[in-house]
């Protein structure tokens, strides 16, 4: 994907750059904030990027999830720009994305919609589960409503079940109009245990890989700052325990083979704003 070493090397300074923000802002506005995924595993085995990876997410406890979109919306940090499924706004995501207008990072996905085609760092929310195993069920399955009808794109790489499901669904409910008032209901659904107090966390703005993983709350009840690169970045208190049930042996690096950027992306510039590629890598003819 990378045409050369120096370029991925590009999109992790430019990417930094974005989460430090993220981080600052949080900070800022006393908000928690932690690096998931494989950033998480960047700041405790590599104490910075995992050397193939292009990106950082991180996850955020609904509550102050939704208190940073509305707070980065009216203060616009750094003119990073915050993206976010709405009524009228779908860019195929379930979670929020910050993006650097910028750069071009034009995602395979993406690149027949008009939004910011730049390098970008994804947030994540994390709800809260209920305990029961039928209460658990029902909570992902509204999850999977919630993301199809949000999301508004057939998950190819999910099996023919899930794909034709979601292919009758969408063909079925066609009106940009139901499919809001569908995914509303949906994510009201789904979120309805936020308000309790029960032990566990939980995935639902995420592939079905990870949907309804489920976390003790106590692991993500503060963040820890360690190094990573030049900076310091959030991690969360119970890191060790998160890790090792989503990845395993964490500590030890993939085989060779597996060391390659996850993102499937159309084009890359990390020194060039994307609009200078409309028409040529993103709204190209016939995709519009």
């Amino acid at each position: 994907m990378y045409s050369q070493d120096s370029q991925l090397k590009k999109v992790q300074e430019r990417t930094l750059k974005i989460a430090k923000t993220i981080a600052d802002f949080c900070q800022k506005h006393n908000l928690l904030c932690y690096l998931c995924g494989g950033g998480a595993i960047g700041a405790i085995r590599e104490k910075g990027f995992v050397p193939w990876d292009d990106d950082l997410d991180f996850f955020m406890l609904r509550k102050d999830y939704e208190r940073f979109c509305q707070l980065w919306q009216m203060e616009k940090p750094k003119g990073y720009v915050l993206e976010r499924t709405s009524q009228h706004f779908i860019n195929h995501n379930n979670f929020t994305t910050i993006r650097d207008p910028e750069t071009t990072f034009v995602k395979t996905y993406q690149r027949n919609l008009d939004i910011v085609h730049g390098i970008t760092v994804d947030v994540f929310p994390l709800d809260r589960a209920p305990i029961g195993k039928f209460q658990q069920k029902r909570q992902k399955l509204w999850a999977l409503i919630y993301a199809l009808f949000n999301e508004q794109i057939v998950p190819v790489s999910h099996g023919g079940l899930v794909t034709g499901g979601s292919r009758l669904l969408l063909s079925t409910f066609r009106s940009p109009n139901q499919r809001y008032h569908i995914w509303k209901y949906a994510e009201k659904q789904m979120m309805r245990y936020d308000d309790k107090n029960t032990p566990w966390v939980t995935e639902l703005c995420v592939g079905p890989k990870y949907m309804g993983n489920r976390y003790p709350t106590e692991d993500f009840a503060s963040a820890v700052w360690l190094p990573f690169e030049d900076v310091k970045l959030p991690v969360p208190v119970g890191y060790d325990r998160y890790l090792r049930h989503v990845f395993g042996d964490y500590m030890r690096r993939p085989k060779v083979s597996q060391q390659v950027p996850h993102h499937d992306a159309v084009f890359v510039d990390p020194d060039t704003p994307y609009t200078k590629y409309r028409g040529i890598y993103y709204l190209t003819k016939g995709e519009k």
